[in-house]
């Protein structure tokens, strides 16, 4: 499928000889599909006894617009149990231009992040292993949704050469999470650095997340051994 192989909806529609509005439908019918599985793969499977999460970062329309994306992982397996787009303000060195083009722009990852955590209860188990890094805001939030879990923080590590800017250097106590963000942006143009291709709304994005989640979770479903 073009949509997880790291082909832009333009190409796409290059590639098959269709108008781009004919891949946006497709686009919306497969993200909505996508959903509701990523919801049906969590109800059916048992709860989750250690989870990695973080915010990945990218934007829509332009990079002074930018979005964080709260992703949950199960360690090992690496299967996507739920994610959050929030709006986040500019970087420092974005601000300036960023309020004269478009002006304030809210800090809503907080409010995402406690969207997520409150769909995981149903997904985690109360006692389970929280993985994350050392940032300053999740364990509040993280002992208000999961008071009888443990959170365990890691130091954040220099990233490789390789890998999209998301594995680290040496020993990854968070490899599960990072190496499912860096296929995140190498299967998701949009998500790819340097790129032309840019989310223009969050709801696409949304959508071909739930899309490649559904099938990243499928693929690593089908190489389970059996016994």
């Amino acid at each position: 499928m073009d949509f997880v192989e790291g082909v832009s909806m333009r190409a796409i529609a290059r590639k098959h000889n269709l108008h781009r509005t004919t891949v946006k439908r497709k686009l919306i019918y497969l993200g909505a599909k996508a959903l509701r599985n990523l919801k049906r793969t969590n109800a059916r499977l048992p709860k989750v006894s250690r989870v990695q999460f973080d915010d990945q970062e990218t934007c829509e329309q332009s990079k002074c617009k930018p979005l964080s994306i709260t992703l949950a992982v199960e360690h090992k397996t690496r299967r996507i149990l739920d994610f959050e787009i929030s709006q986040s303000p500019p970087k420092s060195c974005l601000a300036k231009k960023a309020f004269k083009l478009y002006g304030p722009r809210k800090d809503e990852r907080k409010k995402g992040r406690q969207n997520l955590f409150r769909r995981l209860q149903n997904v985690i188990q109360p006692n389970a292993i929280i993985e994350s890094d050392q940032h300053p805001h999740y364990p509040p939030d993280v002992k208000r949704f999961f008071p009888q879990a443990t959170h365990v923080t890691f130091k954040g590590r220099s990233p490789k050469d390789h890998g999209m800017g998301e594995l680290k250097k040496g020993f990854d106590p968070l490899f599960s999470l990072n190496h499912t963000c860096a296929m995140n942006r190498d299967r998701i143009k949009r998500l790819a650095r340097k790129t032309w291709a840019i989310s223009k709304k969050r709801y696409y994005l949304e959508l071909h997340l739930a899309i490649y989640a559904d099938h990243h979770n499928q693929k690593l479903e089908a190489l389970k051994p059996y016994f």
